[in-house]
């Protein structure tokens, strides 16, 4: 062992045990008269991590970056982290009763962050480089969603595997494409990063956008796709001029009868009512990725979600005529 190797995971060790000594304070919540609730902490070099859904805040829940609109109500829990989240402060609570004229929403709709596999996915600063990136490429088509997009392909900027890169240097480098796919993603994960740079000063002629999977957990299809509804008018006041080409959500689980199916089904059946309103094309390629009988195979996506490199080749292939027209390409 080097001997900087050494001094290093002394360090290291150093930090973890000064973490776990710390008493931090919870954090303050404010809400001001127009719904916008403000978290701070006292101590210096801490994270605050939230949540909306009840649950306690742990080192996984939402990191704190923004102030959060709460103008329809809400159950709000934070704690403050140490760096590294090894230690953390008594739980800060708050409940907020909807402003007038304003209703409870369901969580679909509500923008929020998320950290669901820190440390192995650093959400935060995939928003701050892909933000970034997408503002220096000037992309003409821009994909976003969740992981089954991001591991399509694009410009690479942690260690995951891009699944569909052959394909998509085949199909969308020659067009100058951006992706904005996010690891565990939701609804509004996916608004949240709208709302907070992820798209501006660009002007792409099409968006992709295929959102939902992983609200199909806990959410019903209708509040899924009020939240879909919800980031295609958020591209409608920051894009006007893009297109958006609305895919149905992929299906999930090998036999026809696996748990998500059937919600996956009615969310898609809501959503395709947007085809032909507020720049949408609307377009389901599901079938394409199952047999006769309705399975998924392994060839295909092997853990029965996220395809493969054959799978993107049969995303490719099914969208590219609508690609090309919505993108003027055809005569």
């Amino acid at each position: 062992m080097s001997k900087y190797l050494l001094l290093t995971l002394l360090a290291l060790g150093a930090l973890l045990q000064v973490e776990s000594a710390l008493q931090l304070a919870p954090p303050t919540i404010t809400r001001d008269a127009n719904g916008s609730v403000t978290l701070q902490s006292t101590a210096p070099d801490t994270t605050i991590l939230y949540t909306l859904d009840g649950a306690d805040p742990s080192e996984k829940s939402n990191p704190y970056l923004a102030p959060i609109d709460l103008a329809s109500g809400g159950t709000l829990k934070a704690r403050a982290f140490t760096k590294l989240r090894k230690a953390s402060s008594e739980l800060a609570q708050s409940v907020f009763e909807p402003l007038p004229s304003h209703t409870a929403l369901p969580s679909t709709v509500v923008p929020v962050t998320q950290d669901r596999s820190w440390p192995n996915y650093d959400w935060t600063t995939r928003h701050t480089l892909t933000s970034a990136a997408v503002k220096r490429s000037q992309p003409q088509i821009l994909f976003i969603g969740d992981s089954i997009t991001h591991f399509f392909g694009g410009e690479k900027f942690d260690s995951y595997p891009l699944h569909g890169e052959k394909v998509w240097t085949e199909y969308y480098a020659p067009r100058h494409a951006g992706n904005l796919g996010f690891g565990w993603d939701k609804t509004e994960n996916v608004l949240w990063r709208l709302q907070h740079g992820a798209v501006d000063g660009i002007s792409p002629k099409l968006i992709v956008m295929m959102i939902g999977t992983n609200n199909t957990g806990n959410c019903s299809a209708p509040d899924i796709a009020a939240g879909i509804e919800a980031i295609v008018q958020e591209f409608n006041k920051r894009l006007p001029q893009s297109k958006i080409l609305l895919l149905g959500i992929f299906p999930r689980g090998e036999k026809p009868d696996a748990p998500q199916r059937g919600k996956i089904a009615e969310v898609n059946r809501l959503i395709s009512k947007l085809d032909g309103k507020q720049n949408v094309t609307f377009l389901d390629i599901g079938p394409k990725f199952l047999t006769p009988e309705g399975v998924i195979t392994q060839d295909i996506m092997p853990g029965f979600l996220h395809p493969n490199e054959k799978g993107y080749r049969i995303w490719a292939e099914a969208i590219e005529p609508t690609v090309k027209q919505l993108m003027g390409e055809t005569k």
